[in-house]
């Protein structure tokens, strides 16, 4: 209670209605895997554009998997993803030691994380121009320039910038160039360009070797690549462990599946090479990724695995998902992809395709909408010649008469029927009825992770009566609409949940030790994945 020292009218505002529960993402995708450069610790990117500017393009299958999947997922609708960029344990970050006109004074300019894309970055600092030339101010500003180039131009390098050099055969036009214009040199500076450009780059770092800031301005320079230190990809195996990550460092700066387990908004995970057998040439270390995958999400309880079949596992005499969980899916066969750079095409494990597919359905139906016969968007629709054809096999009715029951959803090719290659399961991967479809368990999922952090709260509140009316009533409007959008089965509410929360779930033991226990339970809406018509035909001529 406020405290009253003088006469007056006072107005106190109380909270007694129920706190509103809003309802948690369900389409954001974590994964994690190489590229072709980009930050270690895992990056928002929000559609392909995005990707490129931070990771690079496409590069090899056979060296990762990770960006044809990334391009899958936003080629599906997807909107969201985390990605965790993989390296090797002996990979190291390209930089160079650049001089200024102090005395001993250097700036550190490094790459922004490990690789030999680091090699590939040239760097220019001039002179500003937002001045006038006849009145500089004290400090007049610089501008620096970045490039970088997805494969190295010949050397000695040619400025691609000045027009004089249009017509040298070593030209080479750069994959990406950063420009930061008339920033200041001196810390006391508000664009200081230290600070400026790590705000603000996506290729380069900037620091200083000396104890001290640099005060003195960066000697200017033509084009230097980054040499001091040469950035390599390293040559030790790649193992699970390097995707991983640094489980034991400290919240926040976590790589691979450690960083992935930081961001509490992930609700899709994935490592798209858990199936690449020329990055991961030992079995032991490809499962052991695929079940530090699925465990993450089982440990967690926030988030859901998609997982492949192993390329060349067109005999369905053994095609069988690898373990027992619901909180992962797993699906074949591989589909073709096109590759713009070479106008070729590949086959690549389906999941990053999947999981687009789940934000797709999620954002258009909801998450209680099997993610299952939907369209496979992104990837090859046409036969090449005979051998070549949209799906690395193609499974048909009789073929997922066995799979189904085993839970392997497959992805079938309905072109004859003018309806596309469809995913034409919606299993997870556990033995347990209860949880045998995908949109229930990733359905429990939301439901749980939304009353969890709608009802935070709860805590240090008077554990009492009004509390718990309180808290049920929280709980019931957001399962009220949760129903209604059609995510639970039955006519009436007392058919789609229920919720209690009173001394029917709680002792006195329970209370004064500060527990607040509130049993819930839910009706979800399972797939008709087996639709049956019974024609009677009428014979009678009457």
């Amino acid at each position: 209670m406020p405290e009253y020292l003088a006469p007056g009218v006072y107005m106190e505002e109380i909270p007694s209605g129920p706190v509103p529960i809003e309802g948690v993402s369900t389409s954001t995708a974590g994964f994690a895997g190489l590229t072709e450069r980009g930050p270690t610790q895992p990056r928002l990117v929000t559609g392909w554009g995005d990707y490129v500017a931070w990771f690079g393009g496409l590069i090899d299958p056979a060296e990762s998997f990770l960006p044809w999947a990334v391009k899958g997922f936003f080629d599906n609708a997807g909107l969201r993803m985390f990605v965790a960029r993989v390296i090797r344990n002996d990979a190291t970050i390209a930089a160079l030691d650049h001089p200024t006109a102090g005395a001993g004074q250097t700036v550190l300019i490094s790459a922004q994380a490990e690789g030999a894309w680091g090699d590939r970055i040239f760097l220019r600092i001039a002179a500003g121009t937002n001045f006038d030339p006849a009145n500089p101010p004290p400090r007049p500003p610089i501008t620096v320039t970045v490039l970088y180039y997805a494969t190295m131009p010949p050397l000695p390098f040619v400025d691609p910038l000045d027009n004089a050099n249009i017509a040298d055969p070593n030209r080479r036009e750069p994959t990406v160039v950063e420009q930061f214009e008339n920033v200041g040199w001196h810390p006391d500076e508000q664009d200081f360009f230290i600070d400026y450009i790590n705000a603000r780059s996506k290729l380069i770092d900037l620091g200083w070797t000396d104890l001290t800031q640099p005060s003195a301005r960066p000697n200017d320079t033509g084009f230097v690549q980054l040499t001091s230190l040469r950035g390599i990809d390293g040559v030790a195996p790649l193992g699970a462990g390097a995707f991983a990550g640094n489980v034991a460092a400290p919240a926040g700066t976590r790589t691979g599946l450690a960083g992935l387990a930081d961001i509490d908004e992930i609700s899709i995970l994935a490592a798209p090479d858990h199936v690449n057998a020329t990055a991961l040439p030992n079995i032991a270390d490809r499962d052991a990724l695929r079940n530090n995958v699925i465990n993450q999400c089982e440990i967690l309880k926030d988030r859901f695995a998609v997982v492949s079949v192993a390329a060349g596992q067109g005999n369905i005499a053994g095609l069988r998902p690898p373990r027992d969980s619901s909180y992962a899916a797993f699906y074949a066969p591989w589909i073709r992809v096109f590759d713009p750079r070479t106008s070729g095409t590949h086959l690549v494990p389906p999941v990053g395709h999947v999981a687009g597919i789940y934000a797709r359905v999620d954002v258009e139906r909801g998450v209680h909408k099997a993610p299952a016969n939907e369209v496979v968007r992104g990837m090859v629709t046409s036969n090449i010649n005979a051998t070549r054809r949209p799906l690395e096999f193609t499974f048909g009715k009789g073929e997922q008469d066995i799979l189904n029951p085993r839970s392997v959803n497959v992805i079938r090719d309905f072109r004859a029927d003018r309806r596309g290659i469809r995913v034409y399961g919606g299993r997870t991967m556990s033995s347990d009825p209860t949880w045998r479809y995908v949109n229930v368990r990733r359905l429990l999922l939301y439901i749980e992770e939304s009353i969890e952090e709608g009802t935070q709260w709860v805590v240090f509140e008077p554990n009492d009566e009004p509390l718990w009316a309180r808290v049920r009533q929280s709980v019931r409007n957001f399962l009220l609409l949760t129903w209604r959008s059609g995510a639970l089965q039955g006519q009436k509410e007392n058919e789609a949940f229920f919720v209690k929360c009173d001394r029917t779930t709680m002792t006195q033991a329970d209370i004064d030790a500060g527990r607040l226990i509130c049993h819930i339970g839910v009706a979800p809406v399972k797939p008709a994945e087996f639709v049956i018509f019974r024609i009677q035909l009428n014979t009678s001529t009457e």
